[in-house]
This record gives structure tokens, sequence and C-alpha cells, in this order.
């Protein structure tokens, strides 16, 4: 513990003692890079800001003026960005996280949340502990093989459905987005995105597998945390004379939509692809680039990508083309959630680029060696940033390690315990945060709709640390010291 309590504090002062530079987009010409001061990323913390405070003080307000709110935090990054590196600078940097990052990201949001939600379960199971346990659970081993936004559209509503009778619910949800939508993530590369990125870097597609032990050891500590807890809110909600609807005893469960499962394993099928077409030949030039139609300057929308978008925006079209507008009415299916989610991130993806290009030059220097130094600095920073880049970093600054054993990547050997720390903190500590990973939001913003009163960003941050952050302890206790 000594060694992790210097470790912090090293952290800490060297975040603070190095507010000055960090590389940014190269200059016309790309001989030299740019320094951007540590200022810019005032932007990103207001907008953070915004999301985490102005619900609790300003609900109305803050629902019908979202998207001026991050048009103006966007904008105060972009002029000052403009006015130090030029406007062509600017846009070259703003396009290059929009098409490459933001878009492929919203649009499988969108298809996976359209699929999702032509998708019902109905019949006569209620959300008891041991219901609820067992979705959360089918939830969680599903997240690795469709993914977790994938699992997370797929499960929330019938989560929701079998809880609606209750009053004490929110832990539910809270649980669900810890396990489902973030800690289920770990096993393939379908999974959570970092991991897609690895294995396009190198990492064995089912090398993976090997975090099982950790992904059951988290299973069972949350799951059994989980089943207290609901066991305590179930009885408090049957004292208070709540019973659930069914209409007849019994556990029959009727899916209705199934032929949507088709056009799930699509957008899984797109994801493969966007991961393994960019190696391929057929997709690169002759310096080994991926090809695709130029934006602007070295802004590439590139060809698997849009193969990717292409299949993801078919599946959605055939979903809504062949299932009965029933469905979506007995899901309670509106566009809100995706609306939110598409504007609130366009924003943190844009505000976010002069943090990312501190952690870029600044992750080499920080002297993080140890696996349990990878797992935490991974997480945290990875429970505000996007986890993709992050674990990137990471995983570039293991790959100047030294190691003679271990996993062959393209970035160099990787020690197989230090890769694990980098691949658990990037997917594990997604859920600290409503913002950690992408799902979280949805999750929220579709269990607000349908009547959850969920927790608001800092009183989802007490669960979180409250359960969380021991369990992530426990992890480096018995996996990465």
């Amino acid at each position: 513990m000594k060694r992790l309590s210097a470790f912090c504090a090293s952290l800490g002062l060297f975040l603070m003692a190095n507010p000055m530079t960090a590389l940014a987009a190269e200059q016309e010409g790309g001989a030299s890079a740019s320094s951007v001061p540590l200022w810019m990323c005032i932007p990103f913390a207001g907008l953070l800001l915004c999301i985490a405070i102005l619900p609790l003080v300003k609900a109305e307000w803050w629902e019908e003026h979202q998207p001026h709110a991050v048009a103006l935090w966007s904008i105060l990054f972009i002029i000052p960005f403009a006015m130090r590196y030029s406007a062509g600078t600017a846009l070259e940097t703003v396009l290059e996280c929009l098409v490459n990052d933001y878009l492929t990201f919203i649009i499988l949001l969108f298809g996976l949340f359209c699929v999702a939600g032509n998708i019902t379960m109905s019949g006569d199971l209620a959300g008891s502990p041991r219901v609820n346990v067992g979705l959360l659970a089918l939830g969680t081993l599903l997240s690795s093989w469709i993914g977790t936004t994938g699992a997370s559209m797929l499960m929330i509503r019938p989560v929701v459905k079998m809880n609606a009778w209750r009053k004490k619910k929110r832990h539910i949800i809270i649980f669900f987005i810890f396990l489902v939508s973030n800690i289920g993530g770990c096993l393939t590369p379908i999974g959570d995105p970092p991991l897609l990125m690895g294995f396009m870097r190198g990492v064995p597609f089912f090398w993976s597998l090997h975090l099982a032990p950790i992904l059951f050891f988290n299973m069972l500590v949350l799951l059994t945390i989980f089943y207290f807890i609901d066991k305590r809110a179930y009885r408090q909600d049957i004292a208070s004379g709540l019973k659930p609807d069914i209409s007849k005893p019994g556990t029959e469960v009727k899916l209705r939509g199934a032929h949507n499962l088709i056009f799930l394993v699509m957008i899984v099928a797109a994801v493969i692809l966007s991961g393994t077409l960019p190696s391929m030949p057929q997709f690169q030039d002759a310096a080994g680039n991926v090809l695709g139609i130029t934006i602007y300057k070295s802004v590439k929308l590139t060809f698997p990508a849009m193969i990717e978008i292409a299949i993801i925006l078919l599946a959605a079209l055939l979903s809504f083309k062949t299932t009965n507008e029933k469905i979506r009415t007995q899901n309670h299916f509106t566009w809100g959630a995706i609306q939110e989610v598409a504007i609130l991130f366009i924003g943190i993806f844009i505000t976010m680029q002069p943090a990312l290009a501190l952690l870029k030059t600044m992750g080499p220097n920080l002297g993080i060696t140890e696996p349990y130094q990878m797992f935490w600095a991974t997480g945290l920073l990875s429970s505000f940033l996007d986890n993709t880049p992050t674990y990137l970093v990471f995983l570039t600054t293991a790959g100047t390690l030294g190691f003679t054993s271990g996993i062959l990547t393209t970035v160099g050997t990787i020690s197989v315990k230090i890769l694990t720390a980098i691949s658990c903190g990037a997917v594990f500590m997604g859920a600290n945060t409503y913002i950690g990973n992408a799902p979280n939001f949805m999750v929220k913003s579709i269990s607000d709709e349908n009547g959850v009163n969920m927790p608001s960003f800092f009183g989802y941050l007490l669960w979180s640390f409250g359960i969380l952050v021991p369990v992530f302890a426990l992890d480096m206790l018995l996996f990465f010291l």
C-alpha cells in the first residue's frame, strides 16, 4: 500500500508540476509539433461540470439548452486553438476527431439503439433479487460477445420492465452499468473498443479470455453485494404494499421481435470487420496507409469505416422496416436518449482533444512501469477520457519498457501481467462515471425516461467510489501486485 500511495502522490505532483505543454497536431509541413497549454483543457472541464451540476440546479433549463452549452464550450476550445495554431490546424483537428472517432461511435450507438428498441420481452418474471441477479449475470456474459453497448441496449428495457412495479430500484440500474455496460466487456475485442484497438495492434483475438478469472471474481463480489442490497429494497417494497403485476403464476417469458437478433449480429460483424479490414492489403496503399476518401488534409474517412457505417445503418433500417410498431410502443421507445447522448458526446469528443494530447505526451514520462500502476493510471483516466486512446497511450508506453517475453504486438513486446492490467483498467473503470463509457449515459437516459429516478452525476460517483473502488483495490491485491 505504501508503494501505491507513493505512486498516486507522484502522479498527482507530476500532473501539477507539468502544466506547460503537450503534443498537438503537427503544423503544416509536418516539421515540428506544436505545444498545447494546459489551460486549453478548461472547456473540457467546463462541459463536464455542466453535465454534473446543471441537472441538479437548473434541470429544466439544462434539458432545453444542452445543445447551446455544448456549442459554447466547443467554440471556447476551437477559437483559442485556431488563434494559436491557425484556422486550418483547428479545422483539421476537429474534423479528425469527428470523422475518425465520433462518427463511427454515434453510428454504432444509433444502430444498437434502434435494433434493441425493436426487441421486447414479456411474461411472468417479476423483478426479485434472484431474477435480477440472473438478468445482470446474463447481461454481463453477453457483453463480451455483442459488446457492452449491444448488451446494454438489449437488456436494459427488460430489466426496467420487470422491475417497473418496484419503488426502490435505482440500485438495479447502477449495478447494471457496473457489470453489463462495463466490466462484462473484457473477454473479447468485440466487448469494448480498447480491446479491439489492441487486437488491431497484434494482441491475439482470444487472448482476452485470460481475463476470465478477474471477470468472474468481480462478478461474484458485485453480484453478492447487489443481492443483499436488492433483497433489503425488495422487502421494503413488499412491506409497503407493492406487488408485481403478474397475470398468473409461473415463469413464462415471451420474446417478440426476435428476428432483430439477426440485425444485431450484422452490427457485431461490422465492428469485427472495422478491426480486421484495415490490415488487409486490399485496403492499403503502397505505403501501408489505409485507403479512403480524403476530406481535408490528413483527415480521411477510410473504406473500412464506410463499410462498417453502411452495414450498421442497413441493419437499423431493416429492423424498423420488419418490426411491428406495437413492439416499440411496448418498449416506450423514443429518440430522447440517443439524441441526448449524440449532443453531449460531440462536445466531449471535441473539447477533450487537449487532454488526450497531454496524456499522449506525458504518459511515457510518468514512470509507470508496474502492473498495479498501469491498472490505476489507465483506469482512472478512462473514467473521464475516451478509454480507447487512453488504452493506446499506455499500451505504447508498455511497449517501450523492453520486455523480452510476453505478447508480441506492433508497439513492442508486452508482459502478460502489464497487458492484463492495462486491459482491465480501461474496461473496468469506465464504470466510475456516467461519461466513462458510452452505454452508461444511454442506460441512464433510458431509465430516466421509464420512471427510474437515477442519481445525479455526483450521486453516481458516491456509488462507484463506495462499491467499485474497494473491488478494484481487491483486484490490485490479487492480480496486479
